[in-house]
């Protein structure tokens, strides 16, 4: 008897688990479509075209009267948002592991994100700095969102399933972003049919990002679990939090290598995604559709990419899977250099290059570093990783808007991002992840 309620109780654990681990999946689900409709396609170029509709004769915009070329003002936006994540994720990560409670901070990051992406429905006219606004809030909300929602991993699945758990995530996201593309491509293509001008159009597409974001929120709200501590947070600003992280994690020198590695190379990965679209309108004469469809591309082929190398992480181990990924968006990154205008075809090879190693590079990042992080730290770790991810990836955009600012040339700023994937592959390949996760206090997979 006692041993059938053991195994009662075991089977009462993983069903609870799995149904924590579905509406896991379903935040990236929600939040998904504000990278790929809104950062990745439409808020580049429109906010680019706002800031040059509202530009003096110079092609200056002067937001508190500093000029700005209008063509680098959405990638400084961009970095500014990151000043924002910085002071609030390390904040909000040390709160949840001294307290437990992730949800209600997974809610508020959620849906301010989502009212200040639904917001950008007001977005015309000159109002760039309205723009600039926005998307520096959603950006940050993003960003603190995600490390909470990362912070989860450890916590729902075991070691042996972190690749998989995670890869499913990403394959989420990919099919959400892949769904709602193709609503805003029917949308904008066929604007004239629903009576709509194009800059309405995109406007929809935006709001309805923010709606989809926050309406999806709920499913994870309601089947995720907080474990509480019963220890109330501590007053700290976010900048002494970061610190105090960073302290705890000098202890455990083999995460901060892995950390600076994937510092590097994701800095690569996130300013193609916010960059993208804008090197294809301005550097590369594409128009939105084409851009749309490029981008549905990346998401469809994403989804496969993503579940196909969780399953060589299983045959190869994870960091062997990274580093070819990082070598692959070497070639990729190389290429886009030399992609001729006004030529589509060229820009949609690219595309789906980018989309067969976009999705698992991130998942297998992101399940690598759950065995890396102390239990009972996982907030507190998962918001220096997001950093690495979001708010510390401003390199890469500040890159791009400089060398634009100085050349005039966006060609002239891709050929830079081959850098970060380089140097990232020689970092990670010098991590020993063994000893890493050992040393951390976990147990270490048969394959890592």
């Amino acid at each position: 008897m006692g041993t059938d309620t053991v195994r009662a109780g075991v089977a009462d654990e993983t069903a609870d688990l799995r149904r924590q681990q579905r509406g896991w999946y379903f935040y990236d689900w929600a939040c998904s479509v504000y990278s790929t409709s809104v950062l990745t396609v439409f808020i580049g170029p429109y906010l680019t075209s706002v800031a040059e509709h509202a530009a003096d004769a110079d092609g200056y915009v002067h937001p508190l009267g500093i000029p700005v070329r209008a063509g680098s003002f959405f990638a400084y936006s961009v970095s500014l948002s990151v000043i924002l994540a910085v002071v609030a994720m390390p904040l909000a990560g040390g709160a949840a592991d001294r307290t437990g409670r992730k949800k209600p901070l997974l809610a508020a990051a959620a849906y301010t994100g989502a009212a200040a992406t639904t917001g950008m429905f007001f977005l015309d006219g000159d109002r760039y700095l309205l723009g600039g606004v926005l998307l520096v809030v959603a950006n940050a909300a993003a960003a603190v969102g995600a490390m909470l929602y990362n912070s989860y991993l450890p916590q729902i699945a075991a070691p042996e399933e972190r690749d998989a758990v995670s890869s499913r995530g990403w394959a989420f996201g990919y099919g959400a972003g892949s769904t709602v593309l193709v609503a805003d491509l029917v949308l904008y293509s066929a604007h004239d049919s629903f009576g709509l001008t194009q800059t309405q159009a995109v406007r929809i597409c935006l709001a309805s990002a923010g709606l989809w974001w926050g309406a999806f929120t709920l499913v994870p709200l309601r089947r995720l679990r907080d474990r509480r501590t019963g220890t109330a947070a501590a007053p700290a600003t976010g900048l002494r939090q970061l610190a105090s992280t960073v302290r705890d994690m000098r202890r455990h020198p083999l995460t901060l290598s892995f950390l600076l590695a994937y510092l590097v190379y994701n800095d690569g990965i996130q300013t193609v995604i916010s960059q993208a679209s804008v090197y294809g309108s301005q550097e590369l004469g594409l128009g939105q559709s084409t851009l749309i469809v490029a981008v549905l591309l990346v998401q469809v082929l994403a989804v496969a990419g993503a579940l196909t190398m969780g399953r060589l992480a299983r045959t190869y181990g994870a960091q062997r899977t990274i580093l070819g990924s990082l070598v692959a968006w070497t070639i990729t990154l190389a290429a886009g250099y030399f992609l001729p205008a006004k030529a589509p075809v060229f820009f949609f090879v690219l595309a789906a290059g980018i989309g067969l190693v976009l999705g698992g590079s991130q998942a297998l990042s992101r399940s690598l570093f759950s065995h890396l992080v102390p239990p009972g730290k996982e907030a507190e770790y998962f918001s220096a990783y997001e950093l690495s991810d979001r708010g510390m990836s401003w390199l890469g955009p500040l890159l791009f808007g400089v060398t634009y600012q100085l050349s005039g040339s966006y060609r002239s700023a891709i050929i830079s991002l081959v850098a970060f994937f380089a140097i990232g592959f020689v970092l990670l390949a010098r991590v020993p992840v063994r000893r890493a996760i050992a040393a951390a206090g976990n147990p270490v997979p048969e394959r890592i």
